[in-house]
């Protein structure tokens, strides 16, 4: 079961002008379930994105870098689940391409105007007559309020759809902010099997959009884990449709861009956070947090160094203090001159480790106590400086392992 998450209520999804939504029942892999999302977007759109770094990237991950620089605007996105299209070579890229021309023959618009995205299994062949089959459905299904359904098309091994909403005032005049997102494995994005969208109806420049997409990411979807395992297919793609009819946001002086900036962290944050705590059979929510580090990266390679490993991952299921291994995960993240007798580490507001040794005051029934629970914080003080980050990731369980066995079955 998910860790403290609930289904998004499909009432509370706001509309953003300048984006409508279609799906369709394709049977790509399974029948009986939503597994194709068509997006139309506005004319007058910025569309940014931010994508895996794995170098056995997938097929669509290929086509939508290529459309992207190709500079014709983006009219479409187009989703698909069940399979991966990665490690599909040559006819991938033709299926991927394919894709692209047909929606924009519905739509109306060029093929490099159309960004596509799969997800599911890798080195299968997308079923393109199944695909194609479907896009008209989509198409005839486009509208503004279809967010709730749009979640639900581009879940796999998701438990939950994922979704949210946030109304932001900038300058007197309102504009909404509604992102989805689908991943519960594979998840340790370098930009995970993550994909996300988020869109507005906000006016900003294209330039400034694609660094505030890179910040938004770096910031969220960035900062999560599962299993440390980083997906072919990872994309975040953010959308200002510019359809609110407010004057664009062209630089970064102009005091509409810091709420606006709030407002999409706050969204994809909590996109990303539903990812873990929807983590494959994940039954603890983690919270790492690394300060006094000499430095940003570096705070970030100790908190990664603890979420994704095993041993300190399967002690929190087990609900175990065994916190050592936590030492053990610090001393092993890389940083050649770190000095151990600086280190300090809580568990929530238990103080565990005082100076590189356990606290003299600590006990094993308040390690207990603060393991049993479902949300749990972890924090570290390597004494080396004023940068800090954030990592949020799950427990390992046995379930993580039945579903990744039985994965293709």
């Amino acid at each position: 079961m998910p860790v403290n998450l609930t289904a998004p209520n499909p009432t509370a999804l706001l509309p953003v002008a300048g984006v409508e939504l279609g799906w369709a029942e394709a049977g790509i892999r399974k029948p009986g379930r939503k597994d194709l999302l068509l997006m139309r977007l506005a004319a007058c759109a910025s569309v940014a994105g931010v994508f895996t770094r794995n170098r056995f990237c997938a097929a669509p991950v290929w086509v939508c870098r290529e459309h992207l620089r190709a500079g014709r605007g983006v009219r479409a996105l187009v989703v698909n689940t069940g399979c991966a299209n990665a490690g599909t070579g040559a006819s991938g890229l033709a299926d991927a391409r394919t894709t692209c021309a047909e929606v924009a023959r519905l739509l109306g618009c060029e093929a490099t105007q159309v960004l596509p995205f799969s997800t599911g299994v890798i080195m299968e062949p997308l079923p393109m007559e199944r695909l194609l089959a479907g896009l008209p459905v989509a198409a005839q299904r486009l509208a503004p309020a279809h967010w709730a359904e749009a979640a639900e098309a581009i879940m796999t091994t998701d438990t939950l759809p994922k979704a949210v909403s946030q109304a932001v005032a900038l300058d007197g005049q309102t504009v909404t902010v509604t992102g989805i997102a689908k991943g519960a494995g594979m998840i340790r994005p370098d930009m995970a099997t993550m994909l996300g969208f988020i869109a507005t109806d906000a006016a900003v420049a294209p330039a400034l959009w694609q660094d505030l997409t890179a910040e938004v990411a770096g910031a969220s979807f960035n900062r999560i884990t599962v299993d440390g395992d980083t997906s072919t297919n990872d994309s975040l793609i953010l959308i200002a449709t510019g359809a609110s009819g407010m004057a664009p946001i062209a630089s970064c002086e102009d005091a509409r861009l810091a709420p606006l900036r709030e407002a999409l962290l706050a969204v994809a944050q909590k996109l990303a956070q539903a990812i873990v705590r929807d983590g494959e059979g994940a039954t603890k929510f983690i919270t790492i947090v690394v300060e006094e580090a000499a430095s940003a990266t570096e705070a970030a390679r100790v908190a990664y160094a603890i979420a994704h490993s095993p041993l300190v991952k399967t002690a929190f299921y087990a609900s175990d203090p065994n916190l050592g291994r936590i030492l053990a995960a610090v001393g092993n993240a890389g940083i050649e001159d770190l000095d151990a007798t600086k280190v300090q580490l809580y568990l929530n507001e238990v103080w565990v480790a005082r100076d590189g040794g356990r606290h003299p005051d600590y006990r094993e029934e308040d390690g207990q106590r603060v393991m049993r629970g479902a949300e749990i914080t972890v924090r570290v003080l390597l004494g080396r400086g004023g940068a800090s980050t954030t990592v949020w990731t799950c427990d390992l369980s046995h379930e993580y392992v039945r579903i990744n066995a039985d994965y293709r079955s």
